[in-house]
């Protein structure tokens, strides 16, 4: 790859993207097979000032053999250790960076009924973790970087070492790092964000209406106090930072019984290292009542019925047809690429602060007001080129927010 941009990438993602303080500690959750770019933002970490850089590493193949030949038993369970890892480092303020790159069909021999049971065990034991970094309590940031069999599945016509540099060069474009002043980029990008941002703020619609060819045509109600959100985030006590390298979206929470209609996927899903492809999720007052898929549907069902909040969306975010990942033409078959590709929503857990003082809510507060709660948070792509997406207000008035994929304005 090119080592400018590799080095430009990893600065941005400690000063940008988790917005490392002084004597704050770093957690890096990471593949092993990402441990040159992993050490490489440790490196910077400390020239940063940080207390401490640890590491939690992981192995998808070794997971693998697991799932296939682990007793029943062992799927229902989680480390104390690693529950004490991740939670005591949250209550220390330490910042999160997780490196999002699998194999998009590695698991795809594995009995998805123990994937959806380790998961399971995985979230009950993490939820004080999960919740702070949901409501942002603690800073943090998802990235990517190639693998080599991940780099094939998105180039299966390159070798192995021509596909890793051709993912190489689509993950620095998407997160600008193969600008000359990469930091300057994303301020211009945030700028550009906020615009849409404020725009649907100041609307305050009360439903949005979803519908394309594909046969997406689904109505979405939202909180009286929702919060559409893009770019930065904001820590409690105001450090900024990104969430996710790369972030094309604008986003919000529906209310949880107020989506009615169908949603029609229009990119494969890859979901624990299996992908769902071509599914339909029906919806009435807010919960799937129906679903259908052309594979993976055994692995769409363990994710809808992961807990009763898998069973409802906790995220709607727009995302223009023409936008930099999208007109980039890759499939990535990864949520973190694909996401910021297409308008798109998620199953499961909402973020509290899509809500007005939602952070600072009671569960049963966020309950009465319409906040879904889950174990799962798992996006999925509704996007194309004919999406059109019409805002209704509380009084009425119908306002075009998409025609053919973009926004109006």
């Amino acid at each position: 790859m090119n080592k400018q941009f590799l080095d430009k990438y990893a600065r941005l993602v400690v000063k940008t993207g988790i917005n490392l303080q002084p004597k704050q500690i770093l957690v890096i959750k990471s593949p092993i097979e990402c441990a040159e770019f992993t050490r490489k933002i440790s490196e910077i970490a400390f020239q940063e000032g940080a207390k401490d850089v640890v590491i939690f590493w992981g192995d998808e193949l070794t997971s693998k053999i697991r799932y296939l030949h682990g007793p029943e038993e062992i799927f229902d369970e989680f480390p104390a250790w690693q529950k004490t890892f991740f939670v005591d480092y949250a209550r220390q303020g330490a910042a999160f960076l997780s490196i999002a790159a699998s194999d998009p069909e590695l698991m795809k021999e594995v009995d998805p009924e123990r994937m959806v049971r380790a998961q399971r065990a995985h979230s009950i034991a993490l939820k004080e973790h999960r919740e702070r970094l949901m409501s942002n309590q603690n800073s943090w940031c998802v990235v990517s970087v190639p693998t080599q069999a991940w780099a094939q599945k998105v180039f299966p016509a390159a070798g192995p070492e021509a596909a890793v540099e051709k993912l190489w060069e689509a993950i620095f474009a998407s997160v600008r790092a193969d600008q000359d002043d990469p930091v300057q980029a994303w301020d211009e990008h945030k700028a550009n964000l906020k615009r849409s941002m404020d725009f649907m703020n100041t609307h305050r619609f009360r439903t949005l209406h979803f519908k394309n060819s594909l046969g997406t045509d689904l109505w979405v109600e939202l909180p009286e106090d929702h919060l559409w959100l893009a770019g930065a985030e904001h820590t409690a006590e105001g450090l900024e930072f990104i969430a996710n390298m790369p972030t094309e979206e604008v986003f919000t929470l529906p209310k949880k019984t107020g989506v009615n209609g169908k949603a029609v996927s229009s990119m494969p899903l890859n979901h624990n290292g299996n992908l769902i492809k071509n599914f339909t999720l029906t919806f009435k007052d807010g919960r799937v009542i129906d679903y259908s898929a052309e594979e993976g549907l055994e692995s769409l069902k363990g994710l809808i019925t992961t807990d009763e909040g898998s069973h409802y969306l906790g995220e709607v975010a727009l995302v223009p047809y023409d936008s930099p990942i999208s007109n980039a033409k890759i499939l990535f078959y990864n949520t973190l690429f694909d996401e910021n590709a297409a308008c798109h929503l998620a199953l499961g857990k909402a973020y509290a602060v899509t809500l007005k003082n939602g952070d600072k809510l009671s569960e049963k507060e966020l309950e009465e007001a319409g906040v879904n709660d889950s174990l799962l948070h798992e996006d999925f792509m509704i996007g194309t080129a004919d999406l059109n997406i019409t805002g209704v207000t509380a009084e009425g008035q119908e306002i075009p927010i998409f025609i053919q994929g973009n926004f109006v304005f």
